[in-house]
């Protein structure tokens, strides 16, 4: 079946985040006089937990407190994420996070060829608004047909709901969309949910498993920034992802049993 819908992660493979985020967690931490500091090494490790609330229950559970400590901080962490937010949202709002490599000009392909695109992500809907408005201006949330963010399902990444949701609202099948991701956490939920999936990895991300993903790439790519060896590596157009040959390589691809789950079935 023809790719009708590019579905974005966005921490990560719309831009490289991470390292705001670890810094509006830290300003938010110094705002409550926790005491806590998140260095690069340790936000890595963290990452392996999807979601900022989660990051942070993950973070207090490897302390060492007293019963009563420890209630107070669980019941502090809703708070301590939206002031983390504040932070975050004003970093992006300053252009300190910029789209990566490749991402505007493959989602306007996309677009021009008559695909859609949608988000499938953990981070909250105020982070989202902030990133698409501050990288592509007011037309930023109008190129999407539906963003599924945040606790918009019970379970997150590794998790396939989010995924699940997404084509949902898309009213496409799983062979008719194609995620992009920079995590293993990503690869599971996008290949949970039986969609061919690229993964363009970041410094936080390189050593993870991506064993199951369709492609592997350093970045998008774009004429400006080639990617190093292609075109003969692992693309064939171009150095860089164009959405041709992407829907070539989807339309070619053997036929899948994961996928085949998600196919509509005869009444």
């Amino acid at each position: 079946m023809s790719v009708q819908a590019l579905i974005f992660d966005v921490d990560g493979t719309l831009a490289d985040t991470e390292e705001a985020h670890r810094v509006a967690f830290n300003n938010a931490f110094e705002r409550y006089k926790l005491g806590w500091k998140w260095s690069q090494d340790a936000y890595r490790e963290l990452l392996k937990t999807t979601g900022g609330k989660e990051r942070i229950a993950a973070y207090l559970a490897s302390k060492t407190l007293s019963p009563s400590d420890r209630k107070r901080l669980a019941e502090l962490i809703p708070a301590i994420h939206a002031e983390k937010t504040k932070f975050y949202s004003s970093f992006v709002a300053d252009g300190a996070v910029p789209l990566r490599e490749g991402v505007a000009r493959l989602m306007e392909e996309a677009l021009t060829a008559g695909c859609r695109l949608g988000i499938a992500s953990t981070t909250t809907a105020a982070n989202i608004d902030a990133l698409l408005g501050s990288t592509l201006g007011p037309r930023g949330l109008e190129m999407f047909s539906v963003i599924a963010c945040g606790d918009q399902v019970p379970a997150k990444k590794p998790a396939p709901d989010i995924y699940k949701l997404a084509l949902q609202h898309l009213g496409v099948d799983a062979d008719q969309a194609v995620a992009l991701e920079d995590s293993h956490n990503g690869l599971l939920a996008a290949t949970g949910a039986g969609l061919w999936t690229v993964i363009t990895p970041t410094y936080w991300t390189e050593s993870h498993d991506f064993s199951g993903a369709d492609l592997v790439l350093p970045s998008l790519g774009d004429p400006a920034k080639p990617i190093p060896g292609e075109p003969g590596s692992k693309l064939e157009d171009a150095a860089w992802l164009t959405h041709a040959e992407l829907v070539r390589r989807v339309e070619q691809r053997p036929h899948c049993e994961v996928a085949a789950l998600y196919a509509p079935r005869a009444a």
